[in-house]
């Protein structure tokens, strides 16, 4: 039986570059299942700039169809480089006018946060023990 999610219930998609090397998508997949295994009431998708598939469109279409109407999008890049800058606004704002029905933002990207930052100077002082 398929589960019926509540109107107001958010979602989050996962937006990364993309690659030629389907392996490089494995981290992404392992971040997915992370997410969906420590907040099982909280939809995740994946989505790609280029070269893999899904697109953010894609994406976005995927949990429309469960009925969800607030989406947040985390740009899984390390900084504000030309694609976010450029490409990213153009395609949210593509999203957001063939879905307008909904709720549709991004944070800034995660390589921007001082957690993630702080995450890896803690790995990278793991390593050397």
């Amino acid at each position: 039986m398929r589960k019926i999610l509540k109107l107001n219930m958010r979602a989050i998609i996962f937006f990364g570059h993309g690659a030629r090397d389907e392996r490089w998508r494995e981290p992404f997949d392992r971040l997915a299942a992370l997410w969906q295994a420590q907040n099982p009431d909280t939809p995740v998708e994946l989505a790609f700039l280029e070269l893999m598939q899904p697109s953010l469109s894609g994406a976005v279409q995927k949990i429309v169809t469960q009925g969800i109407k607030d989406i947040v999008v985390v740009p899984v890049f390390f900084g504000q480089g030309s694609h976010l800058r450029n490409d990213f606004p153009k395609i949210l704002e593509e999203c957001r006018s063939e879905f307008s029905e909904i709720s549709l933002s991004a944070t800034p990207a995660v390589g921007e946060n001082l957690l993630v930052l702080q995450a890896i100077i803690d790995y990278a002082d793991h390593s050397l023990n």
